[in-house]
């Protein structure tokens, strides 16, 4: 199985997600990938960030990519942040846990969004593919720098 989508800690109804995933290796040209997706609260999350990136703070999504191939890793994503910054958009959760996967998926894809050239190509992909899943709207790095 390509996608697998896991839970710690929280409920949620993932087949549609793992859908929405398929839809995403396809449409990134990598349909074989191995991709794993973890939904958690934002305490597992938060000793995530804490342990790999010095951040002793929730945060919406991380990924930890398995250095390319068709493994390419682990998007984890916080279920309380995302229902958060749902509310804050004014969408539905399933919709924010599409563009957390959307982000998750690209960083696993090597794309950044640190330096302003890296910030553009990374927003208009993840505006590509969340086409892809029929979102309209803006993608996380749009979100954050626009």
């Amino acid at each position: 199985m390509p996608v697998a989508v896991r839970c710690q800690g929280v409920r949620y109804a993932s087949r549609t997600l793992r859908t929405d995933a398929v839809v995403l290796l396809a449409a990134i040209g990598r349909p074989r990938a191995e991709l794993s997706v973890l939904l958690c609260d934002d305490e597992f999350i938060r000793e995530l960030n804490a342990q790999w990136r010095q951040k002793d703070i929730p945060t919406d999504v991380l990924s930890f990519s398995m250095g390319g191939g068709d493994l390419l890793g682990d998007v984890v994503i916080s279920l309380d942040t995302a229902k958060r910054q749902a509310g804050g958009r004014g969408h539905d959760l399933h919709t924010e846990l599409r563009v957390l996967l959307v982000h998750g998926l690209l960083h696993l894809c090597d794309h950044d969004h640190e330096k302003e050239a890296d910030n553009a190509r990374m927003a208009a992909e993840e505006n590509r593919l969340l086409t892809a899943l029929g979102v309209s709207g803006v993608g996380l790095v749009t979100r954050v720098s626009g």
